[in-house]
């Protein structure tokens, strides 16, 4: 047997794994067997214990996806025709399409090389007379920028809105993240730090926008047949709640053992490709682990991400290869766009296996698999 037959004979290492356990099972058995599935005290629990574990105990209302949550803080801070919200190119459609969404403009700004963030600077020469907000994502789990963004909002009279789907538990200078916005939103998708299965979380900064959220998310009504607003279905079960009430006891293990993953790789990985950077003040959870492959073309990064993949096993993704100004669906919002470091990093990004469940050996592998396919000049 080659040594190439034995390597695609090892199992693939995912790229993400969701943990989900007996306890996660035993209390989605238990809502079901109360009878009570719709929104209802699994729901008020998770909001209220999300809030002192993750975001210092701000108001948080639960809906059915990470969409749903940025779509309805939006509306609920008073976005919509007429207003634009500035917000990176690089992360996933979903920022930007719960500003399509509200009626409102998304205007694309560039990132810095380093954090793959906001760049407060770009975001400044982005400004206009119709500017209303900065929506930074916290990318990868990493903190955007919050001094440098708020400097540039306080400039020009704009609020400030987190995206924080992937950065469950990050933290800027001591305060989580979440925690600086109008509003923040937490994703609670399969492959985010934490899950409820499929869900949202929406920090708010007062009661006035945790009102309009919970508004919003039940047909416009708090109270049954009393519709003061018009609304939408956005609502959270007690099922996805029970789930995502276990996991939270579980997410702080969690991000200790991505973290110590990160460590390893970072030490494995150095001078190979150029590694995460993590800024001084800043909390990273490596929801991804998003090495560079230093000046590489699209195309030379594809190859040694199927390398990595048909060769070595490794399961790897790229988060994300299209920005989101070139995208069909966003392309309007941006004829004239022009984002060097977006264009650069989404050419040159790898994100790598670090989720929780990786052995030691998965490392080993993983780190192995890099020097083998970058030294051979893929």
């Amino acid at each position: 047997m080659t040594e190439t037959e034995r390597t695609t004979e090892q199992p693939m290492i995912p790229a993400a794994r969701p943990l989900i356990g007996e306890e996660e099972r035993a209390a989605v058995d238990r809502v079901m067997r109360s009878g009570m599935v719709a929104q209802g005290p699994e729901v008020a629990a998770f909001e209220v214990e999300f809030a002192q574990v993750l975001v210092g105990g701000r108001t948080c209302v639960a809906v059915n996806s990470g969409t749903s949550g940025l779509h309805l803080g939006l509306l609920a801070a008073g976005i919509g025709v007429g207003d634009e919200v500035i917000v990176p190119s690089f992360t996933f459609a979903a920022t930007a399409n719960a500003v399509a969404l509200t009626g409102a403009t998304p205007v694309f700004a560039d990132i810095s090389a380093d954090t793959f963030n906001l760049d407060p600077a770009s975001v400044r020469e982005a400004v206009t007379d119709r500017t209303a907000a900065v929506m930074p994502v916290h990318l990868y789990g990493h903190p955007a920028d919050m001094d440098g963004l708020g400097e540039v909002a306080a400039e020009h009279g704009l609020v400030l809105f987190e995206d924080a789907a992937q950065a469950h538990g990050a933290s800027y200078h001591g305060a989580p993240v979440g925690s600086f916005g109008v509003f923040g939103m937490f994703s609670l998708y399969p492959t985010k730090n934490m899950t409820s299965g499929e869900g949202g979380m929406v920090a708010c900064a007062d009661e006035e926008i945790a009102r309009g959220v919970r508004l919003l998310r039940n047909q416009g009504m708090e109270k049954q047949y009393a519709n003061e607003v018009v609304g939408l279905n956005n609502r959270m079960t007690d099922i996805h709640a029970a789930i995502g009430r276990v996991q939270l006891r579980k997410v702080w293990g969690w991000t200790a053992q991505r973290q110590a993953n990160a460590a390893w790789l970072d030490e494995a990985l150095s001078g190979v490709v150029v590694v995460p950077t993590v800024r001084d003040g800043c909390t990273h959870v490596y929801h991804q682990y998003t090495v560079r492959v230093d000046g590489a073309s699209a195309a030379e990064r594809d190859r040694v991400v199927q390398a990595l993949r048909e060769e070595h096993r490794v399961g790897c993704g790229v988060y994300y290869p299209t920005p989101n100004h070139e995208l069909v669906s966003l392309a309007r919002f941006a004829p004239e766009v022009e984002l060097a470091q977006t264009a650069r990093a989404a050419a040159e990004v790898i994100s790598l296996p670090v989720h929780p469940s990786l052995s030691t050996g998965d490392l080993e592998r993983v780190g192995a698999a890099v020097h083998a396919v970058l030294g051979a000049g893929a």
